[in-house]
């Protein structure tokens, strides 16, 4: 996302906190909201798909490998000793 786009997400927030937002600015900035959520997203699935654990044992595995063994374990879903 450009510098600009945040830089009016970041305008239409202070007129907010002043006023009340118009129609147009209100869609405007659900549409900024839109692309920024879906950037950031982007981006940081990216770092993680690139992220290594680097077990004690020195072995190294990619985060999606190592979270998907998680999500198998009791406590991954929060259900332990339930």
């Amino acid at each position: 996302m450009s510098p600009e786009k945040i830089a009016r997400i970041n305008e239409l927030a202070r007129i907010a906190k002043t006023r009340e937002l118009t129609e147009a600015e209100r869609l405007e900035r659900a549409e900024l909201r839109t692309e920024y959520l879906e950037d950031f997203r982007k981006h940081f699935r990216a770092q993680l798909d690139s992220t290594v654990v680097v077990r004690p044992d020195g072995t190294r595995e990619s985060l999606r490998k190592a979270g998907e063994n998680a999500k198998s374990s009791p406590k991954a879903d929060g259900n332990e000793g339930r």
